[in-house]
């Protein structure tokens, strides 16, 4: 027996002095892990700041019921704060009653659970409100307080623009393994957006796991998207084509706006019909690849043009009947022609199918592949350049002899036998409103990283001449024909300024749609104002089957004209208007800050001032040059939910007003603030990342 306790205290010794840090290793490798930690996904926003889609902070809070602080002198700080901690949830939450909190914390800290769930999915503001609760204020160690911080993302717009933009979620795969389902900007810049994961030591024990403090790599979060919509632009083209769409119940629509110079795409609006009547963001419909209809004649028009065959004058015989065959097809014209001969000009303005089929036929009718050629130097036969992933590509019927190349020509002539999206035909006239030149569309502006730019998307040409300056300018007149004396006659009469563009209808059968069916597509595509074009709209409505009102020019005419209307008013009349520039006067000035502080100095320098901020706390000052030359004290309005202006601040006053609102400064320069990277008004979240010039 004596040398059996031996030999156990000699192996217990070996195994603890000996094999001890091998043993307590394997020990951790069971218990301990490290596991990844998300990065903040950046945030999405519009041109001029405001949030499109960000991510909201979310805090799951559980309770270590053996923290050294909370159980020392036999638990005497949980037994002092039980009760008032229990009426705090009670009160704040509503959800249990004070008593409920109290019996649930008591059993928890009887059977020393070290991961006690105490509250999940908790707000930004609810976890504001709980630091502040009895016990919780007393720190992590001595409250047992374990928070987990996790994040849901949101679109602050809601319907607006919202499948551009896109989502980002994840779901559990059949594999086990947690995947990404996102789609619009939120795919196409998923990279950037979603950040730098990090890493967290944690330790299983029974109900959970407990970060181990002092072994966590913080994660880098992701970079900010800066787009090119313009979120009152936004609103009005969504607005317009929803109005329509509800009132002629139609399938589904899209219209898109596009700044003429750029290719910027200022607004973009998806919305299909549910079954319950109501209209959502459910696809993007303007990269869906449809049969255009009558808006792919420019394409038959300019073709004709360059080739030579054809001059915008001559005349082509089109009947009374509104058939004709052409070659080898029938073709059936929508509307009767006005008269049975018409010019080049005037088959485009009153949409003869008749007439673009004859002219189509006389310049591909020997080589009809040549077709094809002008497809492709028009773009109409490659996906789109936009910045967005997982595009369609244009679908184009053979265009050989051998294969029906002569009907297939014909037919496309007057859009049909080739499928674009209302993307491809957009940015197509857009490059007619720009003189021949075609512009990539696109949707981002910048990325930038805690408020610095990282990367700058410039304007960039894909074509600078798609057709001599001579059929461009053929193009424009016959465009603006349509609105004075063709289809988009009566749906623009009166308009206050000039407008060009091209009504379509296509009878639709794809899909599990059939010509039977009487489904057709309504477009309108343009530019406005035509004589010096600024923006290019276009408009796709699918109509319901045997709709009363089908054609471009009654259903998609109408939300054309309500966009350029309001935004001519809002945007182009305010631009064109030459502003005054004043002379600069040396005795003008600008400065900004505490309003006590200021007229603590015009007192002490004794310069009268006109004072207008009373008990205000921040002020801005200038000089009245042109009047009676006094300091004009004027206020300078702070909402803790919104950015403040600080241009004319000192760094002092600039620094103390936006720390004490959340926010990362990073200073450049010396001097008062000249500029700040996000605009004043802009909608601000805990934390964003602000950078001021000083000068």
């Amino acid at each position: 027996m004596a040398l059996l306790c031996v030999f156990i205290l000699g192996k217990a010794f070996y195994l603890q002095g000996v094999q001890g840090n091998y043993w307590r290793q394997m020990s951790d490798s069971m218990h301990q892990k490290i596991v990844e930690l998300d990065a903040d996904r950046g945030t999405i926003y519009s041109e001029d700041g405001q949030m499109l889609s960000t991510s909201l902070p979310q805090f799951d809070i559980y309770m270590d019921m053996q923290a050294d602080g909370l159980r020392e002198k036999n638990g005497r700080i949980f037994q002092e704060n039980i009760d008032s901690f229990s009426r705090a949830m009670a009160g704040y939450f509503g959800d249990k009653s004070a008593a409920q909190y109290k019996t649930e914390l008591q059993v928890a800290f009887r059977q020393k659970k070290r991961y006690f769930p105490l509250r999940k999915k908790m707000s930004f503001e609810e976890y504001k409100a709980f630091r502040q609760f009895p016990l919780v204020k007393l720190g992590r160690n001595k409250s047992g307080v374990i928070v987990e911080e996790n994040s849901k993302r949101l679109a602050p717009f809601g319907l607006l623009a919202n499948r551009t933009i896109g989502l980002s979620r994840e779901h559990v795969a059949s594999d086990g393994k947690v995947k990404k389902m996102n789609v619009g900007l939120e795919m196409s810049y998923d990279s950037l957006l979603t950040g730098q994961k990090g890493q967290r030591l944690v330790r299983f024990i029974a109900g959970g796991a407990v970060p181990v403090e002092g072994f966590q790599v913080e994660p880098e979060n992701g970079r900010d998207v800066y787009t090119t919509i313009d979120v009152n632009m936004q609103d009005v083209v969504q607005t317009s084509l929803l109005k329509v769409m509800v009132q002629s119940e139609a399938l589904y629509g899209t219209c898109i706006l596009m700044e003429t110079k750029s290719g910027k795409i200022k607004a973009i609006a998806n919305l299909g019909r549910r079954p319950d009547g109501t209209y959502w963001e459910d696809d993007n419909y303007a990269l869906r690849v449809t049969e255009p209809g009558s808006t792919i004649k420019l394409v038959t028009l300019l073709a004709v043009l360059e080739k030579g065959t054809s001059k915008l004058d001559d005349m082509v015989e089109v009947g009374s009947a509104g058939r004709m065959v052409v070659g080898p097809r029938n073709i059936n014209d929508a509307e009767r022609s006005p008269k049975p001969v018409l010019t080049v000009k005037e088959c485009f303005a009153h949409s003869s199918n008749v007439g673009m089929g004859k002219l189509a036929f006389k310049a591909f009718a020997q080589k009809p592949e040549e077709f094809r050629e002008y497809l492709h130097r028009y773009h109409m036969d490659v996906p789109s350049p936009i910045d967005l992933s997982h595009l369609p590509k244009p679908m184009v019927a053979p265009l050989q002899k051998s294969h029906g190349g002569v009907m297939n020509m014909i037919t496309m002539s007057f859009g049909y036998a080739v499928q674009v999206s209302p993307l491809h035909t957009v940015t197509l006239y857009n490059a007619i409103a720009n003189d021949g030149k075609m512009m990539k569309p696109y949707l981002v502006n910048s990325i930038r990283e805690n408020g610095v730019l990282v990367k700058e998307f410039e304007p960039q040409a894909i074509e600078k001449n798609i057709a001599s300056a001579s059929s461009v300018k053929a193009a424009r007149e016959s465009m603006e024909a349509v609105i004075t004396e063709g289809t988009g006659k009566y749906a623009f009469k009166d308009m206050p300024f000039k407008i060009a563009g091209k009504t379509g209808t296509a009878h639709v059968a794809d899909g599990s749609v059939k010509y039977s069916d009487g489904v057709y597509q309504a477009s309108f595509v343009g530019y406005f104002p035509a004589d010096q074009p600024q923006y290019t709209c276009i408009v796709v409505i699918r109509s319901k089957p045997h709709a009363a009102v089908h054609y471009g020019g009654s259903l998609a005419g109408p939300v054309f004209r309500e966009v350029a209307t309001k935004v001519y008013a809002m945007y182009v009349n305010r631009k064109s208007a030459t502003p005054f520039v004043p002379k600069r006067d040396s005795s003008s000035y600008f400065f900004a800050g505490d309003a006590g502080d200021i007229k603590k100095v015009l007192q002490t320098l004794r310069m009268p001032f006109r004072d207008s901020v009373n008990e205000q706390t921040w002020t801005n000052v200038y000089g009245n040059a042109g009047g009676t030359g006094q300091p004009v004290l004027s206020v300078n309005r702070v909402r803790k939910e919104l950015m403040p202006n600080v241009r004319g601040m000192g760094l002092r006053d600039a620094l103390y007003m936006l720390e004490s609102l959340g926010l990362k400064v990073t200073i450049k320069g010396k001097g008062k603030v000249i500029s700040q990277s996000v605009s004043p008004g802009t909608a601000i979240n805990r934390n964003l990342a602000v950078v001021l010039d000083l000068g």
